[in-house]
């Protein structure tokens, strides 16, 4: 028997890399990728308690290295700036419990009316036209149209706060360097509306973290929390999006249970969160000698959490591990990470795609999408649509 053997994906190879996970899974959980290259070597966890335990060990798995397998990894080198999602406890649950209360379900909820009108808007356009491009069309859109939201960008500066999202993503993903551009200029923007915040404040993020004073959130800290908005909520809400419809156009029947019965939505969304796995996976460097299942990752050393390979493992989720169940009980995934890392914009997340998966249910019941001629972006860690061919009526 052949050996499994992982390898970073990006574009293309993005289309099916579960054949992977499933052979690593089930021979070798804990596998050392022998890498050359500017990566070096590093690890490989597939299966979900593993993954599990990991990410919730925040002493032994530190993410204060970055969270790339590279040794430089994009946004740890912000200085005051770093994001929450480079620090570990206890600077980053300080940290957190300052944000935190602009990221309950009920203040998420308060942008339920937006969201949708702004979804309606684009499944009629999309309905009107017949077909298009479901990701440049609304799936894309939507989630930076929500981050925009959320940062109080204002309406007349949403097309310059749109193209710095589309540079920024492509740094998180490859650390190029018209993404650095796109960092310069979004931190240069908010920096003036920082100021701008303190005289005329708004119901914002923004506005929240300036109130809080210079003595608990740094101007810095400020602006790599907008980082991390944008990094963290837009091509993974589009993942899920796009994935999404994919699996409701491969999976007839269980469509027609969601329009027979829309309650199943709520639970259904957990469902489409652990199939695609927006985020496949991130890294945690080991801050001493770590055993995972019999295996000694030694100090140091860098450790890919695989939460895609993780969300199908049969081991939590049963036989059908792999399959789309709109009726599933998911207790618990990891797409969303767990425990002080827990992302903050679940819920926002959950609401978009709840939204966005009852309008094109009930306007368009016999959509589909063509996921054979569909592109995917470059990056090895989001695994998301660049394209998606739609058709409103099938």
């Amino acid at each position: 028997m052949i050996a499994p053997v992982f390898a970073l994906r990006s574009g293309e190879s993005w289309r099916d890399p579960h054949p992977m996970y499933r052979a690593l899974r089930d021979l070798d959980p804990v596998h050392l990728v022998e890498a050359d290259g500017p990566t070096g070597p590093f690890w490989f966890l597939s299966r979900f308690d593993d993954v599990f335990s990991a990410v919730r060990d925040t002493e032994a798995f530190s993410s204060a290295h970055g969270l790339t397998v590279d040794p430089d990894s994009p946004g740890t080198r912000m200085g005051d700036a770093t994001p929450i999602v480079f620090m570990d406890p206890p600077d980053h649950t300080t940290m957190r419990r300052l944000v935190s209360r602009g990221f309950t379900p009920r203040q998420v909820t308060e942008l339920e009316d937006r969201i949708r009108t702004f979804v309606v808007e684009g499944i009629e356009r999309l309905r009107e036209a017949g077909s298009g491009d479901i990701i440049a069309d609304l799936f894309k859109p939507l989630p930076s149209y929500v981050v925009a939201c959320y940062l109080g960008v204002p309406p007349e500066d949403r097309t310059r706060f749109d193209d710095w999202t589309g540079q920024i993503v492509a740094a998180a993903a490859q650390g190029n360097a018209t993404g650095a551009d796109g960092i310069a200029d979004l931190l240069a923007y908010f920096t003036e509306l920082i100021e701008r915040r303190r005289t005329d404040p708004g119901d914002d993020m923004v506005s929240h973290l300036v109130s809080l004073g210079e003595q608990n959130a740094s101007i810095l800290w400020v602006l790599g929390f907008a980082f991390t908005m944008v990094t963290g909520g837009n091509d993974t809400t589009t993942g899920l999006l796009g994935g999404s419809a994919v699996l409701l156009t491969e999976h007839r029947d269980e469509r027609r249970r969601l329009l027979d019965d829309p309650g199943l939505l709520p639970g259904a969304v957990e469902e489409f969160l652990r199939l695609t796995s927006p985020v496949q996976g991130l890294a945690r460097t080991t801050s001493r000698d770590v055993d995972v299942g019999g295996t000694v990752i030694p100090a140091g050393d860098k450790v890919l959490l695989g939460y895609g390979a993780a969300n199908r493992d049969e081991r939590e989720f049963g036989p059908t591990a792999e399959a789309l169940d709109v009726g599933r009980d998911v207790s618990r995934h990891l797409t969303f990470g767990y425990g002080a890392h827990h992302c903050l914009g679940a819920s926002a997340a959950r609401l978009q795609a709840r939204i966005a998966l009852d309008e094109l249910l009930a306007r368009c019941p016999d959509f589909t999408v063509d996921g054979a001629a569909a592109e995917y972006a470059t990056g090895n860690y989001v695994r998301r649509h660049l394209s998606l061919p739609f058709c409103a009526s099938g």
